[in-house]
């Protein structure tokens, strides 16, 4: 089956990848390459994080987003001049924080990332990229027992989907991290978690494996999707190249709108901005990976260094990075370790693709037959993108996923 995948972060070469493996016609398009910087699955936290069922919107959060956003500390950033064409995206997105959306959500993001160190494993299992799969406990660290306490809610709905942890004191935070600040007084170890070492490496690796199994990769800008009478579709690229093929998989990120609207969708994605620094040679880094809980942001050992990543900024998708978030996730390095030192860093940022539910869009256009969305995995793209690649390209070619792709209908937002 002629079949072409459109955009190179993980899903995209998750998806490619496979359907190489079984010997189909596979064409990769992107406008750069698999790994490059500008890539969103270049920056991420690097995390597996099988348990990261909890949606940002939750009970509460309205009331804390003038702290979040005034405070000098604070993760969340945006000029109020964008927010009048942010709101038809951000109202759903609140209406979405009570204890019911907030499992409704859990309950769709379960099935994909619950189960995603061993996807990892599977998909690069024989090729260079397996490498940089670490497995190890992801760390929650909070100030104290009563903060982890006021998120019951949180972690009552990890439980209630299986999701398992070990209560580490100080005293043991301290034992396996002798550097770590004051500020961290108590932790959940989650179990059954990994991380990638180097995720731009670990996508280059994993292209390349998808080239080596027969596939191509075309550089080229989609600028236009078109359903055929057949069933089949057509992508245009910057320049005019037309391709035709019987099956086209959409993996665009926050891109994705204006493709989605070509064949009568309406995708609702925000490019939710995440920034990370890497301290590369710094005199300390954390054992596994650590999700610092008051300060909404991760810390992970990787290959080039250790790489701090999270917050969220709401601007306009070409608008240039700010210099503030890099500033504040130095300070939250110096408080993980107050004598913290390293020799250089490197900075990014990148453009989360959220939709209003936190869940993908991931299946075959009701409105075009041979197009098929995989797009929208917000904070958790990495975690997903093998088994979100793997069902998209079982939905290509005619194998029905494993379990209930209604919670990630792509005609959800039409109406």
């Amino acid at each position: 089956m002629r079949i072409i995948v459109v955009g190179g972060g993980i899903t995209g070469v998750s998806s490619a990848l496979c359907l190489a493996r079984d010997n189909h016609d596979v064409t990769l398009i992107d406008r750069i390459m698999p790994g490059d910087e500008d890539q969103t699955s270049f920056g991420n936290a690097g995390i597996l994080a099988s348990a990261a069922v909890i949606p940002v919107s939750v009970p509460g959060l309205l009331s804390k987003v003038p702290k979040m956003w005034l405070d000098r500390d604070g993760p969340l950033f945006f000029n109020p001049i964008h927010l009048p064409g942010l709101l038809p995206w951000l109202l759903p997105f609140l209406r979405q924080a009570t204890p019911e959306g907030v499992r409704k959500i859990a309950a769709g993001l379960t099935p994909l990332i619950s189960d995603s160190v061993e996807q990892h494993e599977a998909l690069a299992k024989g090729t260079d990229a397996a490498r940089y799969i670490q497995r190890g406990p992801y760390v929650y660290l909070y100030p104290s027992r009563a903060d982890f306490e006021a998120e019951s809610l949180s972690w009552e709905i990890r439980k209630e989907h299986g999701f398992t942890w070990d209560e580490w004191d100080r005293d043991l935070l301290v034992d396996r991290d002798p550097h770590l600040g004051p500020d961290h007084n108590f932790g959940i170890a989650l179990h059954n978690h990994g991380w990638v070492t180097h995720p731009s490496a670990y996508c280059k690796a994993l292209s390349e494996a998808f080239l080596s199994a027969g596939g191509t990769f075309e550089r080229g800008d989609v600028v236009d999707l078109q359903p055929l009478e057949d069933g089949q579709a057509k992508v245009t690229l910057a320049g005019g190249k037309e391709i035709t093929a019987e099956r086209v998989i959409m993996t665009t990120g926050v891109w994705s709108g204006q493709l989605a609207e070509r064949v009568g969708h309406k995708a609702m994605i925000q490019a939710e901005r995440g920034y990370h620094v890497v301290f590369v040679g710094a005199n300390h880094r954390p054992p596994t990976p650590y999700m610092i809980s008051n300060a909404k942001c991760a810390a992970t050992p990787m290959e080039p260094g250790m790489r701090i990543a999270g917050l969220a900024e709401f601007a306009p998708i070409d608008a240039p990075a700010k210099q503030t978030p890099y500033a504040l996730i130095r300070r939250n390095a110096k408080r993980l370790y107050p004598d913290l030192e390293w020799e250089s860093e490197t900075s990014w940022m990148g453009r989360r693709p959220s939709t209003p539910d936190s869940l993908p869009l991931l299946g075959q256009s009701p409105k075009a037959p041979g197009v098929i969305f995989a797009c929208g995995g917000q904070h958790l793209g990495l975690t997903m993108g093998p088994k979100v690649g793997r069902i998209a390209a079982g939905l290509a070619t005619q194998r029905p996923a494993n379990l209930d792709t209604t919670p990630y209908r792509v005609e959800r937002f039409d109406a």
